[in-house]
């Protein structure tokens, strides 16, 4: 799969191989801060149609890389497919997110849910990769991905956002056994969605565990990363005699970040409050780091986003194993040209810090 595609960047620095320039794609790089994006989601009538409708879906994965020289496609998706397949009453509330109809408050509702079919419940999804990759031609790598146990389960729990997911920590600390029973089923079943994904053609896969922060170091342990890696020990993890990389991103969790580097996958995505050359420091190249441009960083001039690409560049150095990215996902106000600025300024200004690839 990799020697096919025309640019590889993205998987040789995911298993820490020499690039001849940083490869860069952007968290929510297809989104709202697009305005061809935003005619498609008109267009579709709601954010779920969107996710839904696969050759809508392919075409926003696509639009970025109209705009933009990027290394890689992501997959225009959700995080909550999976709770939505399992009969929650999904819906996206606008100005406020995602919510459930049936959350899971109880121990019965726990014993209620079922694995779906990755071929049927969330057959959309597959099509739509295939859809992209049949559009995408090995242009770039196409990255598919889902959001992590402990992540999914809080607006499951929750039954949507949420400051001080009073719920689901009630759950941790008074009923521990049935959120290990609930986080069990969901990483069963995004094991199977990311295989499903695999078989489809994705190039690599990232897990998003965006509220990993919000837990004690010992609590982040049991109940997120543990899943996290009884997922990525139920990856297939070559294809055809190609290695598919697994990035795992859990945002506000640098502290822990050499147990996450030793839970199996490929990458760590770190977020922008920590150095990334101290990152590489501790990690001491058991896994390739992707990051960690402040989103904000977007909504200042050209001169300043070239300042603080080239920033986290020379702050990681020379060593092979780093994909740029920013610490979380854009802003929806974010001006395109900005964007152009900072994906050119990385590819530009690597040079001088990349090790040389010997193709």
């Amino acid at each position: 799969m990799t020697a096919k595609l025309k640019n590889d960047r993205l998987i040789r620095a995911l298993l820490r191989q020499p690039v001849d320039a940083t490869p860069v794609w952007i968290m929510r790089q297809a989104g709202r801060y697009l305005p061809e994006y935003r005619r498609v989601r008109e267009q579709a009538g709601s954010f779920l149609n969107l996710c839904k409708t696969p050759e809508l879906a392919c075409e926003v994965t696509l639009q970025p890389l109209h705009r933009f020289d990027l290394d890689a496609a992501i997959l225009f998706s959700d995080i909550l497919t999976i709770p939505d397949a399992m009969g929650l009453g999904l819906e996206m509330i606008e100005k406020y997110g995602p919510r459930f109809n049936s959350p899971v408050r109880s121990r019965s509702d726990i014993e209620k849910l079922r694995i779906p079919d990755m071929h049927t419940d969330l057959g959309y999804v597959m099509d739509a990769v295939q859809t992209v990759k049949r559009e995408l031609d090995n242009r770039v790598p196409l990255i598919g991905f889902a959001g992590s146990p402990w992540t999914v389960g809080t607006y499951m729990v929750e039954g949507g956002p949420s400051k001080e997911y009073g719920i689901i920590k009630g759950m941790l600390y008074g009923e521990p056994a049935s959120l290990h029973d609930l986080l069990a089923t969901v990483a069963d079943a995004t094991t199977d969605y990311l295989n499903a994904q695999i078989e489809a053609g994705v190039n690599a896969v990232q897990i998003f565990d965006t509220w990993g922060g919000i837990l004690t170091p010992d609590a982040y342990r049991e109940f997120s990363l543990n899943y996290m890696r009884r997922i990525v020990d139920g990856l297939k993890r070559d294809v055809d005699g190609e290695r598919i990389p697994v990035i795992l991103f859990s945002k506000g969790c640098a502290h822990l970040v050499e147990e996450i580097a030793a839970a199996g996958a490929d990458a760590v995505g770190v977020d922008w409050t920590v150095d990334i050359g101290d990152i590489r420091r501790r990690i001491d190249g058991r896994t390739a780091v992707q990051g960690n441009l402040d989103p904000a960083v977007l909504y200042a001039s050209p001169e300043v986003i070239k300042r603080e690409v080239d920033a986290v560049l020379r702050a990681w150095g020379a060593a092979p194993g780093h994909v740029f990215n920013l610490g979380h996902g854009i802003h929806p106000q974010i001006d395109p040209d900005n964007v152009a600025i900072l994906v050119d300024s990385v590819h530009e200004l690597s040079g001088k810090y990349k090790v040389k690839s010997e193709k």
